[in-house]
């Protein structure tokens, strides 16, 4: 059976009140976003039925990916030289995150456009101890023969005017359900503790100051991420003079 694309079986729109309402549940994202139908008024029942389905396949293609870097990152802590993976944090985004985003990019609130044009509804980042693991990591995920690269964005060759790094892969995988295979995109995000502490902060500051940023603060921001580029390979020479280049 060849995979689809997720939940393609279903059909309807996403009405905007119910994707807001569905996703005040509870904070606990994954669970919550595909449970319970008690916040939703009757008459749109059958299309909360259908959103719960809809997340569904997005929280188990990333319980599938999860899986896949445990097994990795257990496997490389026994070689004996270190294991390159420092943390992994998932997410999925929740109906009113995707409802948002939808807004943004003014795309339908139909299950087959949301599906079709929101890629990052099920994401994952993998934070390396240097770069070259970066690297590493990201070619043994895309080297397994059920995980497809489908789009893949290097913003640390080519940093964000912003100083922003991170490799951003788009991949499919597929979830076996009980009467089809479906192949479901996750957004990976792989980048150093480095980069990871930069874009964190970052964040926060300019959560702070949205919509406007004063350009003194952009510059600082920008020279920071440097500092951190720096910071990583400084590093990552020093483990190499003292431990030699990983095999």
């Amino acid at each position: 059976m060849n995979p689809e694309h997720p939940g393609a079986e279903q059909r309807g729109t996403v009405h905007g009140q119910i994707v807001e309402r569905h996703a005040i549940a509870g904070p606990d994202g994954a669970a919550r976003a595909a449970g319970t139908t008690a916040a939703v008024p009757a008459p749109f029942h059958e299309a909360t039925d259908e959103l719960t389905r809809f997340m569904m396949v997005y929280k188990f293609g990333l319980a599938e990916i999860r899986t896949k870097i445990d097994i990795l990152a257990e496997e490389l802590a026994h070689r004996g030289t270190g294991n390159p993976i420092e943390h992994v944090n998932p997410r999925l985004k929740s109906a009113a995150s995707i409802a948002a985003k939808a807004r943004r990019i003014e795309c339908p609130l139909t299950f087959d456009d949301l599906r079709a044009r929101i890629r990052d509804i099920a994401g994952i980042r993998i934070v390396c101890s240097f770069v070259s693991d970066v690297y590493t990591v990201a070619d043994m995920l895309t080297r397994q023969p059920d995980v497809n690269p489908v789009q893949t964005k290097d913003y640390i060759a080519k940093p964000k005017d912003n100083g922003y790094r991170s490799l951003h892969m788009i991949v499919e995988i597929p979830v076996f359900l009980s009467d089809q295979v479906v192949a479901v995109p996750v957004e990976v995000q792989l980048r150093t503790v480095a980069m990871d502490f930069w874009a964190s902060l970052e964040h926060k500051i300019y959560y702070k100051h949205n919509p406007d940023i004063p350009p003194a603060l952009r510059d600082e921001l920008a020279a920071a991420a440097e500092d951190a580029a720096r910071l990583d390979k400084r590093m990552e020479r020093l483990h190499q003079e003292i431990h030699g280049p990983r095999r």
